[in-house]
């Protein structure tokens, strides 16, 4: 991603005329949430809600039933990872949008997920005034993101900001972390995010040393009250 290229927020290019309406599929496992941003999105005379998921595997296939032009996913999701999501998606769709609205902190994920392949980042709690804005920059090609982290982007050449220790994860350790602290044991967390205990384990080993963790204990609390910090 070329930092240049990241438009300002206030800028809202047209995404085009078409003879149909955009097709949106909308992931996200609160029923709300998806009704809200149904609610927003419909309201727009161009942009139609095709369908709807709330899991990873109702998502890829949703997609395939449905060729939506483009997805908003929120990141945590009730069989997986929304950054894994991102890109089985643009595996299989090539041509797909994907839009992430999460209640995460852009600061740790927003550039993970352009780098995954999503076309922009919007928090939740600015939904109801940016994300028909977010959607019409990625229906147009654009990169959409919030005007302070694109002002990051720029100021760190486009590079990860060192936000805390969290931030050293990468994407499938991050993924680990945050099931750990929704409570979910190794078994529990290999069969989520299709990898063998054993792997599991070894992420564990890894996310323990890279947070100065001492024990499974350690690691637990601080990926719990990591969690908590997201709600």
């Amino acid at each position: 991603m070329n930092p240049a290229d990241l438009p300002p927020e206030q800028d809202a290019p047209s995404a085009g005329t078409q003879s149909h309406p955009w097709r949106i599929l909308i992931v996200d496992d609160h029923p709300l949430v998806r009704m809200g941003l149904r609610s927003l999105l419909e309201a727009e005379s161009d942009l139609r809600v095709c369908a709807e998921a709330g899991s990873v595997a109702e998502a890829m296939a949703t997609a395939r039933k449905h060729h939506p032009d483009l997805v908003i996913t929120d990141l945590s999701l009730g069989d997986g990872n929304g950054l894994e999501l991102i890109k089985r998606l643009l595996a299989q769709h090539a041509e797909l949008r994907v839009l992430v609205c999460s209640m995460h902190d852009e600061k740790l994920f927003a550039l993970r997920a352009l780098a995954a392949g999503a076309c922009g980042y919007v928090g939740k709690e600015h939904a109801g005034r940016h994300v028909v804005e977010a959607v019409r920059h990625a229906l147009a090609g654009h990169i959409w993101l919030s005007q302070s982290m694109t002002d990051q982007a720029l100021s760190n050449g486009g590079a990860r900001p060192p936000t805390d220790a969290v931030a050293s994860l990468t994407d499938r350790e991050l993924a680990v972390f945050e099931l750990i602290g929704r409570g979910m044991g190794p078994s529990q967390i290999a069969a989520q995010i299709h990898l063998s205990v054993k792997t599991v384990e070894t992420h564990r080993e890894k996310i323990k040393k890279k947070l100065n963790l001492q024990s499974g204990g350690d690691l637990t609390r601080s990926a719990m009250q990591w969690v908590e910090r997201q709600r």
